[in-house]
């Protein structure tokens, strides 16, 4: 009798911000085993956010060997690594001593605003022709180039010719491959600020600007699709193709099937990103909200051009009221709240979850986090469902900024993260935007499966499209508010948060005010 052939797979990583992941990814799509821990970010002061690389590749070794040796157990061959990162995430390390110089700065880090907002006069033009995004308020190149300018033990290790910078899947693609390869990928350039969308290289002038020396930077290779480094030996006992190294949210529009222009996704994780698919390369206008960037897709022979914006503390958000406050015991618990209350209800609390500001109409780093509307006959349920709401008003913010950037609505939004699980979250997002959502089948897991879609083509799948066939079928959540409802509640809530932006400017007029994206 014939032996039944052995299933090969993905061993995937998915890196974010507040947890690391690896899976197991078969050829045919499913995802038999997923190993996580959590992982700290530390916030010393306001606008500084920082993270522990050590804890990040500690946690990213333990999870990818308890893949390696699961997938063993489940009779799975692993063929390749597929890995995804948060982005703009940075640090600078020693290549003699495998160990970093302190914490690495964290994309929701803000410290530089005012510096970069004293550049973005002369910058900001060409900056948005260029990289399709103004210079910011914050930036890991200003941030490398400052802590080497004034650590005397960085500046000696760059005397020395051992000082690295990278950002975290720089990190992870160091250390996996035994300090053999100094890669990162388009879709984490992009995010850092420093990728000529045209030429498919960095805006050199721009980083030297910062100045960060060019020699620290990184090889651009492909974000995947082929054999991009070597896994070494050493990590699993077995040499295995890096097949995949992409910016976590560019893997789960990837792992969400959306590659047709005019597609749109909203990922739910730390933030909510939503990006939206563009047919070909454009420059964004002076009209466009400086929130909405230009940026890439993917790239992987070629590259696929889209927008995105997104609000940078939503997931994170509920769980500083779980944590932090305790009103909930987690986010599914808030979730289960809102199922049980009428959603558009004059009762429901005003929640807007601006942790560290705000990105729409303008950035405002100054506005803060808030409950309102509360009273004595005010319900966990109302308050569950306030939560929500405030996650799908910026939601719905976000996807009106996009198409007015691409000239274009969706007419689907492809839902994913963690988050998407919630049904009260989804209704009330197309209840906002009058558009669809759709939920594919493990769409929490939409990183993993879109990392291991890039890796897997050529593997296992002819084309990414061919991939996507292994997801199953949606489930599609219809907007049920009238327009002219739909646009009341977002004109109270989005009214709201200019009211405070206006209280603010005439008690003290801020130089942390910011008109470019974090």
């Amino acid at each position: 009798m014939a032996s039944k052939p052995k299933l090969r797979g993905i061993l995937a990583i998915d890196e974010g911000t507040t947890g690391t992941r690896a899976a197991i990814v078969t050829e045919a799509g499913d995802i038999p085993f997923l190993s996580y821990r959590q992982l700290e970010t530390d916030n010393p002061n306001p606008g500084i956010v920082e993270q522990s690389f050590e804890q990040l590749w500690n946690a990213t070794l333990e999870v990818l060997r308890e893949a390696y040796e699961r997938s063993g157990e489940l009779g799975i061959t692993p063929v390749a690594v597929a890995i995804a990162t948060q982005r703009a995430t940075a640090s600078l390390w020693d290549t003699a001593t495998g160990r970093p110089f302190g914490k690495g700065m964290v994309w929701q880090d803000t410290r530089h605003s005012e510096r970069l907002g004293q550049l973005s006069g002369l910058w900001d033009t060409k900056l948005r022709e260029k990289t399709g995004r103004p210079a910011g308020v914050r930036s890991p190149y200003l941030w490398a180039a400052e802590r080497l300018a004034i650590e005397p033990e960085i500046a000696a290790a760059y005397d020395r010719g051992t000082l690295m910078f990278g950002t975290v899947d720089t990190w992870l693609a160091w250390n996996l491959t035994g300090g053999r390869s100094h890669i990162t990928s388009p879709t984490n350039v992009a995010a850092c600020g420093g990728y000529d969308l045209d030429s498919g290289s960095y805006l050199f002038e721009w980083i030297t600007e910062l100045g960060l020396p060019q020699e620290l930077l990184a090889s651009i290779c492909d974000d995947g699709g082929h054999d991009l480094a070597v896994l070494d030996p050493s990590i699993l006992g077995i040499e295995l193709p890096i097949r995949a190294l992409i910016g976590d949210q560019h893997g789960a529009i990837l792992g969400l099937g959306c590659f047709e222009p005019h597609q749109s996704t909203c990922i739910h994780g730390t933030g909510s990103f939503v990006d939206q698919i563009l047919s070909g390369r454009m420059i964004l206008g002076t009209d466009i909200p400086d929130a909405v960037t230009g940026t890439i897709g993917w790239h992987s022979g070629q590259t696929v051009h889209a927008v995105e914006n997104f609000t940078s503390a939503t997931g994170s958000a509920l769980g500083w009221l779980c944590r932090q406050l305790k009103m909930f015991s987690d986010p599914a618990e808030i979730s289960d709240f809102a199922s049980r209350q009428t959603l558009w209800s004059e009762a429901v609390p005003r929640f807007v979850p601006a942790l560290t500001g705000i990105r729409l109409p303008v950035i405002d780093t100054r506005v803060r986090a808030s409950i309102t509307g509360m009273s004595l006959a005010t319900t966990r349920e109302q308050i569950a469902v306030g939560m929500l709401e405030g996650i799908a008003q910026c939601v719905a913010q976000s996807v009106d900024a996009n198409a007015t950037a691409a000239g274009v609505r969706p007419h689907q939004i492809f839902v994913g993260g963690g988050l998407s699980q919630s049904d009260p979250l989804l209704q009330m997002q197309a209840d906002l935007t009058g558009v669809s959502m759709l939920r594919y089948p493990n769409t929490d897991k939409a990183t993993v499966r879109g990392a291991s879609y890039l890796a897997g083509v050529n593997l296992f799948w002819d084309s990414l499209d061919q991939a996507a066939l292994t997801m199953g079928r949606p489930e599609v959540f219809e907007p049920k508010l009238s327009d002219s409802l739909a646009a009341e509640y977002t004109s109270i809530w989005r009214g709201a948060v200019l009211a405070e932006q206006r209280a603010l400017d005439e008690a003290s007029p801020s130089k942390f005010q910011q008109s470019a994206p974090a």
